[in-house]
C-alpha cells in the first residue's frame, strides 16, 4: 500500500471543504427562505450562521487548492 502523500491529503482536504461548503450554503438558502416567511422563528439566525460556515469553508478549499498547486510546482522543479 502506498504511503499517503502531502498532496493528496491537500486534494482530499480541498474536496470535503468544498462539499461541506456546497452543502451549508445549500442549507443557509433554503432555511433562509423559511426564515424570511417565519420571521419570530430562529431560522433566519441559524441560515445566517450556514451561509458564513459555507463561506469559511469555500475559503478554506481554495486555500488548499492553491497550496495543492504550489506542492504540486515545487515537486515538479526538483
Amino acid at each position: 500500500m502506498e504511503k499517503p502523500t502531502v498532496i493528496s491529503h491537500l486534494r482530499m482536504r480541498a474536496v470535503i471543504a468544498r462539499s461541506v461548503g456546497i452543502l451549508a450554503i445549500a442549507l443557509g438558502f433554503v432555511s433562509g427562505m423559511y426564515g424570511l416567511e417565519h420571521t419570530e422563528t430562529i431560522w433566519l439566525r441559524t441560515a445566517l450562521g450556514l451561509l458564513v460556515t459555507g463561506m469559511i469553508a469555500q475559503g478554506y478549499a481554495m486555500y488548499c487548492s492553491i497550496k495543492l498547486v504550489r506542492e504540486k510546482s515545487d515537486a515538479e522543479s526538483r
